[in-house]
């Protein structure tokens, strides 16, 4: 590797910070985007659970809300639930895109990086090629510096493609996994807005005790 790393040149340094960051950022994003933290598996039925027992007090909603991102934005259908439906519609929104804008972060660092690490590799070509005239001379040319400059020209083209195509692939796929997640809240977050929404209107006819336990619209949220 410092053979290789000595026949590149000096271009080829760029080329491995680049790959360094781009390492971190797809570790950091496949950590951070498991299913487990951000749509925990169960968690509308313990909310619903929660709001039927009467146990939604102002700190339980918090801790939904610290939770997870799924947890974030049913704290906010939690909190608006006894509003007009527009506004808890612009709430629940609102928190959506803080949450989109969170599970989006360093995604787009990566489809840079797929772009410019192709741009770095052609830097070190031209460096090398630069080296590859520099060898001839009038009088002959340097077979060494010849060999040195077509070695960092292509070393640098072949780093930076090597470079360019997992961060592509990464980017896409990150960027595919955070789509289904949000698609997952909003599906969340519009059925528990259908079922608290249900129960809150039934509770003016109703009395207390049946409103939650005999909504229809409840019991299949939580079958």
């Amino acid at each position: 590797m410092l053979s290789i790393l000595r026949d590149a040149g000096w271009p080829i340094w760029f080329l491995l910070a680049t790959s360094v960051l781009c390492l971190a950022l797809i570790f950091e994003r496949l950590l951070s985007l498991r299913r487990s933290l951000v749509v925990p598996s169960g968690l509308l039925t313990q909310v619903l659970d929660m709001v039927r027992n009467r146990q939604d007090s102002p700190e339980a909603i918090n801790r939904l809300e610290r939770n997870s991102p799924l947890g974030r934005v049913l704290a906010e259908v939690l909190r608006y639930r006894h509003a007009p439906r527009d506004e808890m519609r612009i709430a629940v929104e609102d928190a959506g895109r803080a949450v989109a804008h969170d599970l989006n972060r360093y995604v787009a660092a990566l489809g840079t990086i797929a772009v410019v690490a192709p741009l770095l590799g052609l830097f070190g070509t031209v460096v090398g090629m630069i080296d590859i005239f520099g060898s001839y001379s009038p009088v002959g040319g340097d077979p060494a510096q010849l060999a040195h400059g077509i070695s960092v020209a292509l070393y640098n083209t072949g780093f930076g493609i090597l470079i360019a195509i997992p961060a592509m692939i990464f980017h896409r796929y990150l960027r595919g996994r955070i789509e289904g997640y949000l698609h997952q809240m909003e599906q969340a977050a519009g059925r528990a807005a259908r079922v608290l929404g249900g129960g809150t209107r039934a509770r003016g006819v109703a009395s207390d005790e049946d409103a939650g336990l005999r909504d229809p619209m409840f019991q299949d949220a939580l079958s």
